[in-house]
């Protein structure tokens, strides 16, 4: 059988009303409303959850450099909590482009434009809950505020100057206060083209900004007081 495709959201009352009935929601349940295979298990289905809810709720973007919900230009990402209920790791918002470093600029940077508005989906990631009954929770719409946007741009600021130089090497997870930069492959095999301190094209491992555990956390407190 096909699964449905259900129409993108055309309002923000609308995406919040579908995303209201995945609260409690189990992940076998989530399956079983996209009509896809339950994987065995978290390390199996990795970027599984994701996909589904992106399915559930009809989000168009896809892979292309477009917000998930292209209409309502809102993000969607969803946010694996530990036993305790808080972020068990960081959020990937999006890969870097090494290439044109010098021709990116906060306003326009696609790291920013991802942030302007998103839609967390917390769910249940701990390892002492089975998988198919881990549940998800109740979805955040979120905005950030102007002193959260000011520290997202100032980390943005430090990290492209390394980048710039031609320093990746140097640059680690430890730079940067709500944003920093890991590398994002399969593995250590995976090389892509960028400038090194000389200005010769040279290979790296690719790499993306993530959100910091602690900047999450503190979104969820927030929503929730």
């Amino acid at each position: 059988m096909t699964p449905p495709c259900p129409t993108e959201p055309v309002s923000i009352a609308e995406l919040t009303e579908k995303s209201r009935h995945l609260a409690g929601m189990s992940l076998k349940e989530l399956a079983r409303q996209t009509q896809t295979s339950l994987p065995a298990s978290a390390v199996h289905g990795k970027g599984w959850v994701g996909q589904q809810v992106e399915k559930y709720l009809g989000a168009t973007a896809g892979s292309k450099a477009e917000p998930d919900f292209q209409k309502l230009g809102i993000e969607l990402k969803t946010l694996p909590l530990n036993a305790r209920g808080l972020p068990q790791e960081s959020t990937y918002v999006c890969h870097i482009q090494l290439l044109d470093l010098n021709q990116q600029r906060w306003e326009t940077a696609w790291v920013n434009r991802k942030l302007q508005h998103v839609l967390w989906l917390p769910y249940e990631a701990s390892k002492t809950i089975d998988y198919p009954q881990r549940r998800l929770g109740n979805a955040i719409l979120w905005q950030p505020s102007e002193q959260q946007t000011r520290q997202l741009r100032s980390d943005w600021e430090e990290i492209m100057e390394k980048l710039c130089m031609g320093e990746q090497q140097q640059l680690s997870a430890h730079h940067g206060q709500y944003l920093q930069v890991r590398p994002k492959a399969a593995n250590s095999k995976t090389l892509t083209d960028a400038y090194d301190e000389q200005g010769n094209l040279c290979q790296t491992l690719p790499l993306g900004f993530y959100l910091r555990p602690d900047f999450t956390r503190m979104i969820i407190e927030n929503s929730y007081m």
